[in-house]
């Protein structure tokens, strides 16, 4: 019998990342080869005409999925019956910005959004954050809609992941879905901690560890941490934009899994409420190892710490506890 269409919003579909991601979403990357998806895309005034564009093309690219598509401005219509909802729109620092301007705006963009979305989206509405500071823009998102589940938001952190399964895929020329349980802890920033203590890679014989292949401690802890934490920076010097494909591609993934599950013996890092686990404190979104059954994650509990990773973990949640303070300095 075939499926009913899940709404699934995007807002700032008439950029970059937008562009990438929604023809992935209306293809079936995102929840699946037979789930068919009605499209609410919402972006600015400004871009309306551009969004407009966006919306011709997904109807020219003839999706057998694809059974609508609302194209709007208004954030009521946009939010209005969504079972999804991935923020990609939010307001970017710019050169000479102190952060409390950036957070400032980001907090004046989320309210209107969160409440649109409490009042108006469909019951146990999934929601995911990717527009930078993703973390503390899900924290502000939460404290507008009250009555969303805290377990329904979650911050984009598998675009890291991502790169550190690519990192470690290169250094050992193996295939990168041979790599596994790779983590990364903290914020979406140059302070995350990308791990590899408990990650594994498939070989011929057995499943080994990832610092017993590599054999290269001084990498693992120094060029690969830092090459994935500046990696989107790297891309921006590169290319002169911020990563889209990549982060669409990730968005994709966080979603699949979040709704599919992970494979048995397979975690991956999301941006979640933080319970205590980890002695990370609590009320923070914070990327943690998860696992994820029936729509739902749960924290991957028990992994053993040491001294290295502790001091990384800690300095990422200070990090986000003063990104925190300055978001709440700005609610009104």
């Amino acid at each position: 019998m075939a499926k009913d269409p899940v709404r699934v919003l995007v807002t700032g579909a008439a950029g970059q990342i937008g562009y990438a991601l929604v023809p992935m979403i209306a293809r079936g990357v995102m929840l699946g080869a037979d789930q068919p998806v009605i499209l609410h895309l919402l972006d600015i005034q400004p871009a309306a005409e551009s969004l407009n564009g966006v919306k011709m093309e997904l109807v020219d690219a003839a999706f057998p999925l694809l059974k609508g598509v609302v194209a709007t401005t208004d954030v009521v219509e946009a939010c209005t019956g969504v079972n999804i909802a991935v923020m990609v729109g939010g307001f970017p620092r710019k050169e000479g910005m102190e952060r409390k301007d950036v957070m400032s705006k980001n907090v004046s963009i989320y309210k209107s959004q969160a409440s649109a979305l409490e009042k108006h989206a469909a019951a146990n509405l999934k929601v995911l954050v990717v527009a930078n500071p993703a973390n503390t823009n899900a924290l502000i998102l939460k404290e507008y809609a009250p009555s969303i589940p805290e377990k329904n938001i979650s911050a984009l952190t598998r675009l890291d992941h991502n790169r550190a399964l690519g990192q470690i895929s290169e250094r050992l020329n193996v295939e990168v879905s041979d790599v596994k349980n790779v983590i990364i802890w903290g914020n979406h920033s140059s302070t995350q901690y990308p791990d590899v203590n408990h990650a594994t890679v498939k070989t011929s014989s057995a499943e080994k560890p990832v610092r017993e292949l590599v054999a290269d401690d001084a990498w693992l802890n120094g060029e690969f941490i830092t090459t994935v934490q500046q990696r989107g920076a790297a891309i921006i010097k590169a290319r002169k934009l911020s990563s889209a494909l990549s982060a669409a591609s990730a968005a994709c993934d966080h979603i699949r899994d979040w709704v599919l599950g992970t494979p048995e013996g397979t975690w991956v890092s999301m941006g979640v409420y933080s319970d205590g686990s980890y002695n990370v404190p609590a009320g923070l979104i914070y990327s943690f190892p998860v696992t994820t059954r029936n729509g739902e994650w749960q924290i991957v509990q028990g992994l053993s710490i040491d001294e290295f990773s502790r001091k990384k973990l800690d300095l990422t949640a200070e990090e986000l506890s003063e990104e925190k303070a300055l978001a709440y300095s700005c609610l009104s």
